[in-house]
């Protein structure tokens, strides 16, 4: 039976299967109920953006007559219909989810409330809050002969007011008015209680201005009031090489994107047929339209649940970084990296050490040069604010800034120009690739010799999403390494030859054919009799040539075990096939984040750290890079902590030969990885890796 399946796992099937896996810690009883409640926000947020951008582009497919099959065997247009039908049961079971975990938190105190099940003081609270605070900042836009449909912007909240003339026939069509619930004021009211009530009440926004709605519209009285919402196509097209400013252009970009073509509707539960009818119409989409049967965009939850005061009992216990013991008792942060690499493991061990190393570089008169690239940057960033320092300070500071980084374009815009304003070279990557790779290089002057160090990570330069992301980080002054750095800032930055790594991959000229190399003699000892094995750790698989490549070395027995949290088209354990490769995914309290590659080498193991996943953009369109861990102790440590991961049978899911995912069950006492990694920085400390 297993031969008749297909070779591949379909990428958006696959993903939608991901969002399952998150949805399922919201419906896990063992999840903390608050915590519960931000998983929800996840499966919301995953979803918004997943419509935004692969929704839209199978959508732009259609439009275009494309009916090609990709090479997982499906059409646009017969991917489309199945998609749209996985995400409507999804959807379904998302609120039942989110039923269910409000009737659960009810019961602590902790509730949302509808306006007419207050009490005379409440009422009257919320109704002073909706004259002084809402009303103000209300505009209703009449829909008419005179007055066409308004632009409505993606993803905000939007009020179908259904409205009649006082005396006017009941058999004429009724008026139709549009309301934005203004997205500048939060979407939950909080409700005061009696002094002394432990109890935490809210009513909805929206709930507040349709029990208000009578007040926009003076004459007239309303018939229907049903919330919905638009979801745009969010895919920045941009003609890099016509771009005399890519900075200028992609603010352009980002103005047109309120207006992409509608993707999706959202409609409320029992909304008014001619309301629906109407939008359906306007928006041309009647097949992506999606019934909610509760509050909208459920992604507000997120600041909701961090909001609520106490309740830790409630939460997942508090988990505080800890500052990495080799850096502890040191002035000298180079001191230490001149002796030894680093290696960092967010979130368990404190993203505050990337910032001082980078505060250290900017006030040492010794050093000459720092030079780093930026993805996703936080709202207020340490790093940015020291590379200004050091700028001013008369520094060369170069920083590749990714402008094309989605959704976080326009907080890098404000950054390229806060740092160029400090004096700062500001690069925008090469045309038509982003800049994915993690690297800083700092160039320091020591006796009379330069001497460089390295820090190259798996993850964003980002201490917020450090604290909530599993990243490593390798801070290193190997000279090999540094060369290689130096070169890779060059070729990025300026006309470059093309250069012969020593140590680096980097895509898109030679990651693929470097990992194929690693792959191919794997196979060479695996044939030749000896142990050949490889694990490799990652966020999506999905290149054909990969796949293949991985069945290839299946076939030729060599064993391999894969970490792949969100997408993956391998087909594992099909005989004849990938019976020797094994796929897990593991999704719990922090997000999955880290790229760890390790090739068995006839025992002599090498291992990778990664900015890559072996999608096909990554390997293709993206400067990416993979740099050797090149001491032996901190080799050791990766592969002790990917092991753990393959031993997780608490919260990993197993990816079966059909494509769909099971729970690991193999009879052993529980393994949770997440938290046993939280025993990193101690292992590090009494030197237990490695020995």
């Amino acid at each position: 039976m297993n031969k008749t399946l297909p070779h591949y796992v379909n990428r958006d099937l696959s993903w939608i299967a991901f969002n399952r896996r998150v949805l399922e810690e919201a419906q896990d009883p063992g999840t903390p109920l608050l915590e519960r409640v931000k998983f929800l926000s996840i499966v919301s947020s995953n979803l918004d953006e997943f419509m935004s951008v692969r929704m839209a582009g199978i959508q732009d497919q259609m439009k275009a007559g494309y009916t090609k099959k990709d090479f997982t065997g499906y059409t646009p247009a017969g991917l489309w219909k199945r998609l749209i039908k996985r995400t409507a049961q999804a959807v379904t079971d998302q609120y039942r989810t989110f039923r269910e975990v409000m009737r659960c938190l009810s019961k602590e105190g902790i509730s949302f409330r509808k306006p007419d099940e207050l009490n005379a003081a409440q009422m009257k609270a919320i109704d002073r809050y909706f004259n002084e605070i809402v009303f103000p900042v209300l505009t209703p836009m009449a829909v008419d002969q005179s007055r066409p449909f308004p632009l409505l912007h993606t993803k905000e909240l939007y009020l179908a007011v259904l409205l009649r003339k006082d005396h006017q026939p009941p058999e004429e069509e009724p008026l139709f008015a549009i309301v934005q619930v203004p997205s500048i004021l939060q979407r939950y009211v909080a409700v005061p209680v009696r002094t002394g009530s432990k109890k935490m009440e809210f009513v909805l926004l929206e709930q507040l201005i349709e029990r208000h709605i009578d007040k926009l519209f003076n004459g007239y009285a309303p018939i229907a009031v049903h919330p919905f919402r638009v979801t745009r196509n969010a895919d920045l097209t941009l003609n890099e090489e016509g771009a005399e400013d890519l900075l200028e252009e992609i603010e352009k970009e980002l103005r047109r994107r309120r207006w992409g073509m509608p993707v999706r509707l959202e409609y409320a539960k029992n909304m008014h047929p001619y309301a629906l009818q109407l939008l359906k119409e306007e928006l041309e989409l009647d097949e992506n339209s999606i019934e909610i049967d509760g509050p909208f965009d459920l992604s507000f939850l997120m600041r909701w649940a961090s909001s609520l005061q106490g309740h830790d009992n409630l939460r997942f216990d508090r988990m505080e970084p800890v500052y990495p013991y080799e850096f502890e008792d040191t002035e000298d942060m180079f001191e230490v990296l001149r002796q030894q690499d680093v290696l960092l493991s967010h979130p368990y061990e404190s993203f505050d050490a990337v910032n001082d190393f980078v505060t250290d570089a900017a006030n040492d008169p010794d050093v000459l040069a720092i030079k780093m690239t930026l993805y996703r940057v936080s709202g207020h960033s340490a790093l940015v604010q020291a590379l200004a320092t050091a700028a001013e300070a008369g520094k060369q500071v170069t920083v590749v800034v990714e402008l094309k980084a989605r959704f976080d374009e326009e907080r890098n815009i404000a950054w390229a120009r806060q740092l160029e304003k400090a004096g700062c070279h500001v690069v925008y990557g090469l045309v038509g690739l982003k800049t994915h790779a993690k690297i800083l290089l700092v160039v320091r002057r020591e006796q009379e010799v330069l001497r460089r160090y390295v820090h190259v990570g798996t993850g964003n330069y980002n201490d917020n999403t450090a604290k909530l992301y599993t990243d490593f980080g390798l801070f290193t002054s190997h000279p090999v390494i540094g060369a290689d750095a130096s070169a890779l800032f060059n070729e990025v930055t300026g006309y470059s030859a093309p250069y012969e790594w020593k140590a680096f991959g980097v895509a898109p000229t030679g990651l693929m054919e470097k990992l194929f190399g690693l792959i191919d003699r794997e196979k060479e000892n695996a044939a030749a009799g000896k142990p050949a094995l490889i694990i490799a750790k990652m966020n999506s698989l999905s290149n054909q040539e990969m796949i293949d490549k991985l069945y290839e070395a299946s076939q030729a027995g060599v064993k391999i075990e894969l970490i792949v949290r969100g997408v993956c088209c391998l087909r594992p354990g099909v005989p004849g096939r990938s019976e020797n490769i094994r796929v897990i995914s593991v999704v719990d309290r922090y997000l999955e984040h880290s790229r760890v590659m390790v090739f068995h080498n006839g025992g002599d193991e090498e291992v990778f750290l990664s900015s890559a996943d072996w999608m096909t953009r990554n390997l293709t369109r993206r400067i990416e890079l993979m740099c050797p861990v090149l001491d032996p102790k901190l080799r050791k440590m990766l592969v002790n902590m990917l092991q753990l991961g393959l031993n997780d049978n608490v919260k990993a899911r197993e990816l079966q030969p059909n494509g769909t995912y099971v729970p690991v069950s193999n009879g052993l006492s529980p393994l949770r990885s997440q938290m046993e990694a939280k025993k990193i920085p101690k292992w590090k400390k009494l030197s237990v890796v490695g020995q």
